[in-house]
């Protein structure tokens, strides 16, 4: 049974509750109606007419008590609320849904603002980042073909602390849904002190932070991704790594390498690309690319329902 085959069973064996305020766009309705078939998730595709005024009105004050001081005011709040993206997220905070997914008709920016807004953000973390699962297919590297790949979708620079929480968010992501020994590569253009620079510099940080919070976790960094996934390659590199070139969470240095990253191995290596997964909320949530296909909402829906368990 390959990855996917894989989320999609464990969604059934727990079926959690997932909203999806993208009731307009054809492929949403079509993947809930699917998912609704494999008894994936109980699925609401939430429409206008689903919205209780009076419900809707006490979102709308809360949110602005919680954000008053922000220089936002109360017709400002009104005019996000017009949208039931922001609806639908106050909802899931309040736990009538156990999970959001949004994106295809929605920028990154608006989900992850509504989400990270309403939903809000684990204490625990203190930061919201994103990651894709990656399933590479006739691939011997990660675990048989499967990755997790972070930030690829909200922190442009990150700092060393934030590095830190990205991994640490990532690895339990691997861990609840693939149900994956987490082994965690910070990858760089350098490995080992082969290169010095204030990126290095940070990885560095970022990894003595990652093992103050989670000692018993498998990491390394720096790393080229060639000493982090191929284990010819760092025995030569990079003998000493407690990785031994089997890395299947891969943690970029900044945006620009993650999404340019994820992007050349969907369509290089013709990889499934789950994501963006929204990491650091209180409640799970997943983005979706614009373009997603019908089958990548249905996968998105089933991993968010895992997150829910």
């Amino acid at each position: 049974m390959d990855a996917i085959a894989k989320i999609r069973e464990r969604a059934r064996k727990k079926m959690k509750s997932i909203v999806l305020p993208e009731y307009y766009d054809k492929r949403v309705a079509e993947a809930a109606r699917i998912i609704e078939d494999e008894g994936l998730a109980k699925v609401t595709l939430f429409t206008e007419d689903m919205v209780d005024k009076s419900e809707k009105e006490r979102y709308i004050q809360e949110y602005y008590e919680i954000y008053k001081n922000k220089d936002i005011d109360l017709e400002a709040v009104r005019k996000l609320f017009e949208d039931v993206l922001y609806y639908a997220a106050m909802m899931t905070r309040e736990g009538k849904f156990d999970g959001l997914v949004a994106g295809a008709a929605h920028t990154t920016a608006d989900v992850v603002r509504s989400s990270m807004r309403c939903i809000g953000i684990d204490e625990r973390i203190t930061l919201i980042s994103s990651c894709f699962i990656m399933a590479v297919p006739d691939c011997p590297y990660g675990s048989d073909g499967v990755f997790v790949y972070a930030d690829c979708g909200v922190i442009p620079d990150p700092n060393a602390r934030q590095l830190s929480c990205i991994a640490l968010s990532a690895a339990e992501l691997a861990g609840k849904v693939l149900d994956l020994a987490p082994r965690i590569a910070f990858l760089s253009y350098s490995t080992k002190g082969s290169a010095r620079a204030k990126s290095t510099d940070k990885i560095f940080e970022a990894l003595a932070m990652l093992k103050k919070m989670a000692p018993d976790l498998a990491a390394d960094g720096e790393m080229q991704v060639d000493a982090a996934i191929v284990p010819e390659v760092a025995k030569i590199k990079y003998p000493d790594s407690p990785i031994g070139g089997k890395a299947n969470v891969l943690i970029f240095p900044n945006l620009e390498a993650g999404n340019i990253g994820y992007k050349l191995t969907q369509r290089l290596a013709k990889a499934r690309a789950l994501g963006p997964l929204l990491l650091g909320l209180n409640k799970p949530a997943s983005d979706l690319s614009r373009g997603c296909l019908v089958e990548d909402v249905v996968d998105c829906v089933a991993v968010t329902a895992i997150r829910a368990q």
